[in-house]
């Protein structure tokens, strides 16, 4: 009887201290991956661009699937783009170019392929917008992507953070899902992060077609904004592109063409077969879920880390972007 109520005593010591303990912080994708339904937005079929590389050396399938920029960025080529799937202009040709920590390139390598008719010319002026009145939702950070904190009412950061400032620019942020930049005179502009799909062109006055298109596949070229056209990013498949072999020729490009990797088919989405068509949803950036998360992503504060950087590049907070289950 003794020793029962001595162990009794030692459990009502050990329970209130382990009821006291804190809960886990959650880490950036378990807050994505825990947001209710309300906090996801689904990207229509005809804003999704699917490519089907020729398959590897196993027999495995490659697709990559791209999600094109919306109105009112990039429009020209976006037009292009479309015309260009529409004629399965892409089809037979291929990944040519593979720049380490670049980018991965494809198009028309012999440049020779007759284009459809109709594409526009567009100007360089089409680099920016200004006016960003179309979004439905639009999460300026102004330069500093922690401050995602005031939303939160979080503490006030000390300084130097509390006046840094995005090394590109003054303002940065994210509209509809997408990482955007603005500076003087009201410009707005989308930024290359890594996955970014942008248009390869000529020297200036040149901005290329959309025929020639490559994606990000390593650190994030900022100095690349509003020079080139930002049309779309890699939501699925990515890795189909970064681990393919370097090229040995200048900038990255294969020097024969037995190196290049062959497109079976480049469609949009909505022209495949409505059970074939791949489906997604981001992480609305307007979303309590999303601000949680970019204040996870600017302060890591999970398990793992030890101090919090106070503070994160607009491309260090990538969109949370997952396929929807098939109905």
């Amino acid at each position: 009887m003794k020793h029962l109520l001595l162990a009794a005593v030692a459990a009502s010591l050990v329970l209130p201290a382990s009821a006291q303990e804190p809960a886990p912080i959650p880490s950036p994708g378990e807050i994505a991956t825990s947001a209710p339904a309300k906090d996801w937005t689904a990207i229509a079929p005809s804003d999704l661009l699917v490519m089907d590389l020729a398959p590897d050396a196993k027999g495995t399938p490659r697709r990559v699937v791209i999600q094109l920029m919306p109105a009112p960025f990039s429009q020209g080529w976006i037009g292009n783009i479309r015309k260009l799937a529409a004629a399965h202009w892409w089809d037979g040709t291929s990944v040519n170019r593979v720049q380490d920590n670049y980018v991965a390139q494809w198009g028309d390598a012999t440049e020779k392929k007759a284009l459809p008719e109709g594409l526009a010319t567009v100007p360089e002026s089409a680099y920016v917008t200004r006016s960003i009145a179309g979004f439905a939702n639009v999460s300026s950070f102004m330069g500093r992507a922690f401050m995602i904190n005031k939303k939160l009412k979080g503490p006030p950061l000390p300084p130097p953070f509390d006046k840094a400032e995005d090394a590109y620019t003054g303002v940065v942020g994210f509209a509809d899902g997408w990482p955007i930049a603005g500076g003087p005179q009201s410009e707005y502009w989308p930024v290359h992060c890594y996955g970014a799909v942008g248009v390869g062109r000529n020297m200036s006055p040149d901005t290329g077609s959309g025929a020639e298109l490559y994606t990000v596949i390593g650190h994030a070229p900022r100095h690349l904004d509003r020079n080139i056209a930002v049309v779309g990013r890699v939501i699925s498949g990515i890795e189909n592109l970064s681990s393919l072999p370097r090229g040995t020729g200048a900038l990255g490009f294969y020097e024969n063409e037995a190196e290049r990797v062959p497109i079976q088919s480049i469609r949009l989405a909505s022209e495949l077969p409505a059970a074939e068509q791949p489906r997604f949803e981001y992480l609305s950036n307007d979303s309590d879920s999303f601000a949680r998360y970019a204040d996870a992503r600017a302060n890591r504060r999970d398990p793992f880390f030890i101090k919090p950087a106070g503070g994160a590049d607009i491309c260090n907070i990538p969109v949370p972007i997952r396929p929807i289950a098939a109905k």
